[in-house]
């Protein structure tokens, strides 16, 4: 949790080897993000990351089924008829499939955004204000598929908001203030 221009998105940008810090580690069990080299970082952020980016980054000339199964593709994982039907229910996007970024709104791309990033059952999960597009019916919904899909795939789940309604479903809560990362109680 933070405030609006605390660095939340900045975090998650250094966590998944988007951008490089000027200074420290970031380290993974089985590899140094903050030392490897731009094409080892590529690599490991395929297989292992999932990111819900705050603009969403769907690709346009796309449709939305073909931008959600993108990032499976990549990661050479064959198709999951269960899992995709779970996650496409789940975030009612079935009747979208065939459309395209441009055609649907703000709050239909953030839910193709989150359903391309749970479909390639990552290792890590970062969001970015997952809901920050979303009504408050969807918003519920969607915090209730992350978190379920995030135990069933055994993924760790790490999601930025300045909500507190979205962080209440989290199991843990860091706030990030003044540059510092500070464990909070749960209440």
């Amino acid at each position: 949790m933070g405030e609006s221009g605390s660095g939340k998105s900045t975090l998650l940008n250094l966590i998944a080897g988007l951008d490089t810090a000027d200074s420290g580690e970031i380290q993974y069990p089985s590899f140094a993000m903050h030392s490897a080299p731009e094409h080892l970082r590529t690599l490991y952020r395929r297989n292992n990351i999932g990111n819900i980016f705050q603009q969403f980054n769907l690709l346009p000339t796309l449709n939305i089924a073909d931008n959600i199964r993108f990032c499976r593709q990549l990661k050479g994982l064959p198709e999951d008829k269960g899992l995709w039907r779970q996650i496409l229910s789940a975030l009612d996007l079935m009747p979208l499939l065939g459309r395209y970024p441009e055609e649907v709104s703000g709050g239909q791309q953030q839910r193709a955004a989150i359903a391309r990033a749970l479909y390639m059952e990552p290792k890590i999960l970062l969001a970015d204000e997952p809901t920050g597009s979303l009504d408050e019916r969807n918003a519920e919904a969607v915090m209730r598929l992350l978190t379920s899909l995030a135990r069933q795939l055994e993924c760790t789940l790490l999601l930025v908001t300045h909500s507190e309604k979205v962080a209440e479903h989290m199991e843990g809560r860091i706030r990030l203030q003044g540059g510092q990362l500070h464990v909070m109680a749960r209440s």
